[in-house]
């Protein structure tokens, strides 16, 4: 039997077609095209900090908008972290992380815990509506972690704690979460078994 933490599939609907292939135990490696530039260089950097194996291709209706692909891409790698992370036997299972970026500043704390909750705070009023790359509205990052972390069935908290830039907030925001996510899915030599008192996650 595998032990290894490794899972791919596709998605597919009348808005978008998602392929993923990714290995939890990688070391960053990411071949990432969505047809949305900036959602590339997140991912890519989610893929880095996270040390996860991403292959990543997608194509949705962005001549309408990237709404849907984004939610579809976060849909789609959620489900498959859930699937690679198994029994979720011997990991850390808590994870937490700062990261700045200049002037920004994020924090994240990952709980693989098996109840998908989000707690997203902290971005400055109209971050939302901002364009950033001429393409992609702020509001598409809090989007993705829904996505992603309902659908990984994690609870994380993600607050920005200090920031101007649209670019640097969004950036600073993934790259916690990957750190916090990194941390959380180690394994831990001192674990045994399932780190829960009920024995499952």
């Amino acid at each position: 039997m595998s032990n290894a933490r490794t899972a791919k599939a596709v998605r597919e609907t009348s808005e978008s077609r998602i392929e993923i292939e990714l290995n939890l135990d990688g070391t960053g490696k990411a071949d990432i095209d969505t047809g949305v530039p900036f959602f590339d260089h997140m991912l890519n950097a989610f893929a880095k900090h996270s040390l996860t194996d991403l292959t990543l291709k997608a194509r949705g209706d962005v001549h309408i908008d990237v709404h849907h692909t984004v939610e579809d891409t976060g849909i789609l790698l959620g489900t498959l972290v859930l699937e690679a992370l198994g029994d979720k036997r011997s990991i850390a299972r808590y994870g937490d992380a700062a990261v700045p970026l200049d002037e920004a500043l994020a924090s994240a704390v990952v709980d693989i815990s098996g109840r998908p909750y989000l707690v997203h705070s902290g971005e400055p009023a109209g971050f939302e509506y901002h364009l950033i790359g001429g393409h992609f509205t702020g509001s598409m990052v809090r989007h993705f972690f829904e996505a992603f972390i309902l659908n990984a069935r994690l609870t994380a908290h993600i607050t920005l704690l200090a920031g101007r830039d649209p670019h640097h907030i969004a950036e600073a925001e993934f790259k916690a979460l990957a750190r916090a996510f990194r941390a959380a899915k180690a394994k831990d030599a001192a674990v045994d078994g399932v780190p829960s008192t009920k024995g499952k996650l």
